[in-house]
């Protein structure tokens, strides 16, 4: 039986999933906004909200805390540096799920996971190379 036993197995080893949620919170810690499956997005909700919430309280055993969930260096600084401020008199609720629609491959429900108060210009935000100019004349 498996009583009080939370959270979806996504069909994932639990390495698998631990890697998932990672890379996950990793990306919508960068962009604040990413588009996934609706079962995900549930998933991910309460990991990304308690790294907020370490990062609200502060301090080096929380900062290890963060980063051995998340293993980014680059995402901690700026979980602890911007995210923490930008919600420090937010009492939790740091993340909406919006539906979005049947993805057209499997019919899978998607959905948008998004930080409340998310910076509109972090989307996309160095996601690949930059073409310029003399890219695209050469191509």
């Amino acid at each position: 039986m498996r009583h009080r036993v939370g959270g979806r197995k996504l069909q994932r080893t639990s390495a698998h999933r631990i890697a998932l949620f990672r890379n996950m919170s990793a990306a919508l810690i960068k962009h604040e906004q990413i588009t996934t499956t609706v079962a995900k997005a549930k998933e991910l909700r309460p990991y990304v909200e308690k790294l907020i919430t370490l990062a609200k309280k502060g301090g080096l055993s929380n900062r290890r805390l963060a980063h051995a969930r998340l293993l980014d260096d680059a995402m901690l600084v700026k979980l602890f540096d911007v995210l923490a401020d930008r919600y420090s008199d937010r009492n939790g609720g740091y993340t909406r799920i919006i539906k979005a629609g049947i993805r057209a491959s499997d019919a899978s429900p998607m959905a948008i996971i998004e930080f409340v108060d998310r910076d509109v210009s972090a989307k996309g935000l160095d996601s690949g190379p930059v073409m310029t100019d003399e890219d695209y004349e050469a191509a």
